[in-house]
């Protein structure tokens, strides 16, 4: 890192910032938890920031009320947005709490959690554009037709970032001692964060994590700009941008050590892991944090780390989704295809004898119409909630032994 460089939101913003949120029914201060479990699986000390449990279930309010405050007090009364959710409902909020009127674009798959949630607090929201760059077009299109409104981008701000700094800030005051930090990249975030810190603790690991499906920052470092994908493909919404702006990949290039990825599937195996272990629900881009110190690609063992679960809004679908994805993984949710004779009694007997094995089956298909079968033949595929690894094989073991041919229909 060079001092030379000067960045567009300094400690000194942020320390400003955390006056004007000084304030528990805007913001407030979320607890860290030590994990034990955690630990065990990485071989260090992991404390969990838990801004999963700030109002409105994210960090987001944190830079939204400290652009909006200040707006508000130099006469602004209205505000539009683009959002896939977490921010949405961080400005609806601010924009309330300061008796102003707020306006969410938000894309048209957004999780309906969050557009309810967005309404709850007093936002109207309009729906529009298959992805976050198109939601977002379209928000600043009705802001440029509007001048008595004001755009609250979503990162790429310096009231914005410097709000989301202030989380920084409280991380150090929680455990000045951290080795590392690991920090979920969508843009404002990563900023305020890694700047807060850096002042703070200069010696701080600072990591950032993205999605594989929505990876943008190593060849932005590698160009030297800031890069934007055409397509967006992950779970993790909230880190969903597609791109960083010039402004997060200055703060990016100066402090953030370190930038992981990680895949849907990690992130799935990270959420259930929470859910667990440490009895807390957190959204995908919440999870990419200890999905990432869960990887092969960072090491942390011997330290004191922070992975910050940054959101919590996760849509019941989602997690319906999720889970099965993540049971699958764990050989918890089976497909066994057995051959059979297509005669009467047979799903009988193959049903007891999963039941046997204290396996539930959760349904089960005929399939006919298959070219490797002979005539008379068919396949039972039948979908099965077993308890892991050893009790799967011990299911396998018990058909094959009743003289059945069987296999995983579905597995990883």
């Amino acid at each position: 890192m060079s001092d030379a460089v000067e960045l567009p939101v300094t400690y000194g913003d942020i320390e400003q910032a955390r006056e004007r949120i000084d304030d528990e029914t805007v913001v407030k201060q979320t607890p860290v938890e030590y994990s034990r479990s955690l630990g065990e699986f990485v071989d260090a000390d992991v404390y969990l920031k838990m801004e999963h449990l700030q109002w409105t279930g994210s960090f987001k309010t944190r830079g939204a009320y400290n652009k909006i405050s200040q707006d508000v007090a130099a006469g602004a009364q209205k505000f539009i947005a683009a959002s896939a959710g977490n921010h949405a409902q961080g400005v609806a909020l601010a924009a309330t709490k300061c008796g102003a009127d707020s306006t969410i674009c938000m894309p048209t798959n957004a999780p309906q959690a969050k557009i309810d949630a967005t309404r709850g607090y007093g936002a109207t929201v309009e729906l529009v554009g298959d992805d976050f760059q198109e939601t977002m077009a379209h928000a600043q299109s009705l802001a440029a037709d509007d001048e008595d409104a004001s755009f609250v981008h979503a990162y790429d701000d310096a009231d914005i970032i410097a709000g989301q700094g202030t989380l920084g800030i409280e991380m150090y005051h929680d455990h000045p001692n951290l080795d590392t930090v690991v920090v979920p990249i969508g843009g404002g975030l990563i900023s305020g964060v890694s700047t807060a810190l850096k002042h703070l603790s200069p010696d701080v690991r600072v990591v950032g994590v993205q999605a594989t499906g929505a990876e943008t920052v190593h060849e932005s470092l590698d160009k030297g700009a800031p890069v934007t994908l055409d397509e967006v493909d992950t779970i993790a919404d909230g880190i969903a941008t597609g791109g960083i702006s010039e402004t997060t990949l200055s703060i990016i290039r100066e402090n953030v050590d370190e930038v992981v990825t990680v895949s849907d599937a990690q992130i799935a195996q990270a959420l259930l892991l929470l859910l667990e272990r440490a009895k807390q629900v957190v959204e995908g881009a919440g999870a990419a944090s200890v999905a990432a110190i869960l990887s092969d690609d960072l090491d942390v063992s011997g330290e004191t780390v922070m992975p910050l679960l940054c959101g919590g809004n996760l849509d019941m679908t989602m997690l319906r989704t999720l889970l099965i994805h993540a049971l699958t993984e764990r050989r918890q949710i089976l497909r066994l295809r057995v051959r059979i004779d297509d005669r009467p009694g047979t799903m009988s007997e193959l049903s007891g004898i999963i039941a046997e094995y204290g396996a539930n089956i959760h349904d089960v298909r005929h399939d006919r119409s298959v070219v490797d079968l002979d005539v008379g033949e068919a396949y039972l595929v039948f979908t099965v909630e077993a308890s892991g690894e050893e009790h799967t094989a011990s299911i396998l073991d018990g058909i094959e032994g009743a003289g059945y041919e069987v296999e995983l229909a579905t597995h990883t």
